[in-house]
């Protein structure tokens, strides 16, 4: 047996520092988020299952209003997005950002006023562009040059869509390559350094059913420290500064984007909110007064932060195989359900629910069952030596890029996601069956 680094033995054994702050262990090993026992959740609605606390979510919500009471928070819909998701938002007196009209008109039906909805997107479809102006969103943020004159022509004789430009200041940030969206040579968004952002905004000020309203920047996702910001504000109003002097426009607004980093694993670092808004706020008014510029309405974008330590996936344990090396503990779901590990190196503490284990842990690498080498959830994690087939495993911070990024593999279907709150478990959207599956292929 592998021997078990002690720091690790914390982890399989009862750190649930990263878990849903509602989250109880009533007895050892038995498990309850909002008061409800996961191992109840898994029996009633089997597994895979996701599980939303949704005091948690309302929680992070608010958070996000008291600490930027004179900004626009606007949800990132693309973390994770279902009609109650979306209701939960509207209720907390966030806005909303997102990239279709499928997530356009989950908003919308959630209430949401139009206005405080922003459509994004580096390849935006005619029925995104076309949803979003019979909506009436308020902003269309611009990616392309050649997203202007589009968008110009389909807006209504007589009428004025407001727009903003993703502009990419130069900031590398992010968790992953994959994910660092600031920097040039990427798709999103027009460059400062060669010139396309100016480019592009003195386009849109020659079209009379645009107004432009501000600038728009994502640095990229999972960053943990403050000053990428700080130095995307102050790029950003040199720029607005220089659309005055050459174009005679105070741009009103400024969308800092999102990308706030969370805790996957007890001990990571997370962006601390509050440092957030009160250095940003701080350098914000700085560069303005420098500058000869009044402040801007500052909008931000938050969407992992709120949706995913909130979730928790639960799995069965479908085999376990010891080779001379590795331990691999195989469950019910996997890549189809997370790509991340797959995609980023994304990594998780999970652990054993529903009983105690009876042997001390052993490092063991989480598999999934889908027919590729990489459906590997969580590699070298201590686990009970005794884990077997009919285990529960439970996975924290599973809320945000799970089921969203969830695919059709194998046809193994698509997890439900429950909703947990006093006690109480309800289901949010119910599993994706054969019969769906079969629903959408008729090709005989």
């Amino acid at each position: 047996m592998i021997t078990v680094p002690e720091s690790a033995t914390v982890a399989a054994t009862g750190d649930l520092s990263v878990w849903p702050a509602s989250t109880t262990e009533p007895e050892p090993g038995e498990i309850a988020v909002a008061g409800v026992p996961l191992a109840e959740v898994a029996d009633r609605f089997g597994t895979p299952v996701y599980v939303l606390d949704e005091q948690e979510v309302r929680e992070r919500c608010r958070t996000y209003r008291l600490a930027f009471p004179d900004a626009d928070v606007r949800y990132a819909a693309k973390a994770f997005l279902c009609r109650a998701m979306a209701r939960w938002v509207v209720e907390e007196g966030l806005g909303m950002d997102v990239c279709s009209a499928g997530e356009l008109q989950i908003a919308a039906a959630a209430g949401l006023p139009a206005e405080k909805i922003v459509l994004h997107g580096n390849a935006k479809s005619p029925a995104d562009l076309a949803t979003a102006l019979r909506l009436g969103v308020g902003r269309i943020v611009i990616d392309s040059a050649s997203e202007i004159a589009r968008l110009a022509a389909a807006v209504g004789p007589g009428s004025r869509q407001k727009v903003m430009v993703r502009v990419v200041p130069g900031v590398a940030a992010g968790g992953h390559d994959k994910i660092r969206t600031g920097t040039d040579d990427q798709k999103f968004g027009l460059s400062i350094t060669d010139g396309r952002a100016q480019y592009a905004i003195a386009r849109i000020l020659d079209q009379p059913r645009l107004e432009l309203t501000g600038l728009h920047c994502h640095l990229g996702s999972q960053i943990t420290t403050v000053k990428p910001y700080l130095a995307a504000v102050r790029r950003l109003v040199g720029l607005m500064a220089r659309i005055r002097d050459q174009h005679g426009l105070v741009l009103p607004e400024l969308d800092l984007g999102g990308g706030h980093g969370i805790a996957y694993r007890p001990g990571e670092p997370a962006l601390d909110i509050t440092a957030l808004a009160r250095k940003v706020r701080s350098e914000l008014t700085a560069s303005c007064a420098a500058a000869g510029l009044p402040v801007p309405r500052l909008i931000i974008e938050p969407g992992r932060a709120v949706a995913g330590p909130a979730g928790v996936v639960l799995y069965r344990v479908l085999a376990v195989k010891r080779t001379a090396g590795t331990t691999f503990v195989a469950v019910d779901g996997g890549m189809s359900d997370n790509p991340r590990p797959a995609l980023y190196g994304a990594r998780y503490a999970p652990r054993l629910v529903g009983r105690v284990g009876t042997v001390a842990p052993a490092m063991a690498t989480v598999v999934g069952r889908h027919c590729e080498a990489g459906d590997v959830l969580a590699p070298d994690v201590p686990l009970p030596g005794d884990t077997h087939p009919g285990d529960l495993i439970a996975v924290p911070v599973a809320g945000a890029y799970h089921l969203s990024m969830a695919s059709g593999y194998n046809m193994v279907g698509r997890p439900p996601v429950v909703a947990v709150r006093d006690g109480q478990a309800r289901l949010l959207v119910r599993r994706e069956s054969l019969d769906d599956i079969w629903g959408r292929d008729i090709g005989l």
